[in-house]
């Protein structure tokens, strides 16, 4: 029998990522979404006649027995009621990132999730990006040696402010773009090197009519003394490379970002042929100066965290992403919130 699957919201995170995700994986069925809005229903109803449309999340706890797996995708400041609710109603979750505004909220679901014995899956789909792919590849195989630096960038031209929670100053409301792209760019730094020791962070509200951080730069040490430099920006004129690895015997670059989110907001799938495969000539660089060779970027492969969800549940699996490894991400956005504040670097033990 196949994996019920109740998704709360139907925006951009729910439209575009989660529910073909979840629809793209054997074994897993989107049986209901929940939408209050109504041109959010109908295009429920139109791309997934299977699944029940519920007006509201009052309706999905009255039916709890009907599903098997929660995803929760709603604003930020709902995260933690919302899989605290699924937990004692006996689901397990996946909650969107930031898992919470607060690392302390966070900390309180795990403390839930153990009690009963449910799982809780930070939906950190990054991970799964093509060209962290094959940069986790050539850092586990030995190919870089070393890794001295990790440069890592998720950098946008948008000027115009746009209306939107994400632009909220407002704690509760998690905005701006440490806890929005940081949140990406910090996790693949932790899966890469391992949690950090020390955190630096310049930290920039530069658009007229902004209200929330939109330009970024968070440096982070790692045990053993490597250094990721990470760059995250709505105002960048100029696009740096999206990731430089730079270890003791060679390098690895590559420019240009995932074509998953682009592909998915097209229309297309995990199910589609072509889904996740870099474009000719995009390949990165591998080597030293005089001495590189292209290195072609792997399938992007966002499903892949969905079936791993399955595989914990089914067989007891480890997990895609651990709430532990969440909390250490929060902990850093607030030790880069206090290192800005206080132009000062931050030791994690010192929080």
């Amino acid at each position: 029998m196949d994996l019920r699957v109740a998704l709360i919201g139907y925006g951009t995170g729910g439209s575009v990522f989660h529910a073909p995700l979840i629809s793209s994986v054997p074994g897993m069925r989107l049986a209901a979404v929940v939408t209050g809005a109504p041109e959010r229903q109908r295009a429920v109803r139109e791309r997934y006649p299977e699944a029940e449309v519920l007006d509201s999340v009052d309706r999905l706890w009255g039916a709890s027995g009907a599903c098997d797996l929660v995803v929760v995708t709603a604003p930020n400041r709902q995260h933690v009621p919302l899989a605290r609710t699924a937990l004692t109603s006996g689901l397990p979750v996946v909650v969107d990132k930031p898992v919470a505004a607060a690392s302390a909220d966070a900390r309180s679901l795990a403390a839930l999730s153990a009690v009963r014995g449910l799982p809780v899956f930070p939906f950190h789909n990054r991970r799964w990006d093509g060209d962290f792919q094959t940069a986790r590849r050539l850092v586990s195989s030995g190919a870089l040696g070393d890794v001295l630096r990790l440069e890592s960038r998720f950098e946008r031209w948008r000027p115009e402010v746009r209306e939107s929670w994400k632009e909220s100053a407002d704690p509760r409301d998690a905005g701006g773009i440490l806890f929005d792209l940081g949140s990406h760019l910090i996790d693949q730094a932790i899966a890469l090197l391992g949690p950090p020791e020390r955190v630096y962070a310049e930290i920039d509200t530069r658009r007229p009519g902004a209200a929330a951080p939109d330009d970024v730069f968070v440096a982070l040490t790692h045990p053993g003394g490597a250094r990721s430099h990470l760059w995250m920006s709505a105002t960048a004129a100029h696009l740096g490379p999206r990731f430089r690895v730079l270890g003791s015997r060679a390098a690895y670059a590559v420019s240009g970002m995932d074509v998953q989110e682009e592909q998915l907001r097209a229309g297309l799938t995990p199910k589609d042929p072509g889904y996740g495969i870099a474009p000719p000539g995009s390949s990165g660089l591998l080597g030293t100066p005089g001495h590189e060779t292209p290195e072609p970027t792997a399938a992007g492969a966002y499903h892949d965290f969905y079936a791993s969800v399955l595989r914990t549940l089914r067989d007891g699996a480890a997990p895609p992403v651990t709430l532990a490894e969440a909390i250490t991400g929060l902990e850093v956005i607030e030790a880069a919130a206090r290192s800005a504040r206080e132009s000062a670097v931050v030791e994690l033990g010192d929080r």
